[in-house]
């Protein structure tokens, strides 16, 4: 599956789409020195199939480039970033 990006200033979103339709999603807002995680939401035709964890990945990659710390304020993306350490770099830390 391709993970899109889509961005309208301060804020974006990367997420998945078939056959027009979004079955997941995490957004976000950017900030000075950080990208702050708000949501994370997968359909249920997704779920069990590790989307959430791409997402959170895809948006840590992305934080990479851009040199900026990840703040989750969503509580799934907290989760998988505290359990991964692989994501610990890019954790904003206040």
């Amino acid at each position: 599956m391709i993970i899109l990006n889509k961005e309208n200033g301060s804020t974006g979103s990367f997420y998945i789409k078939e056959n027009g339709k979004e079955l997941a999603e995490i957004v976000y807002r950017k900030e000075k020195d950080k990208i702050v995680i708000e949501h994370t939401e997968v359909d249920e035709s997704l779920r069990g199939k590790n989307i959430g964890f791409d997402l959170v990945e895809k948006t840590v990659e992305y934080a990479r480039e851009q040199r900026l710390k990840v703040q989750p304020d969503c509580k799934f993306a907290e989760k998988i970033i505290e359990r991964h350490q692989q994501f610990h770099d890019v954790l904003y830390v206040s």
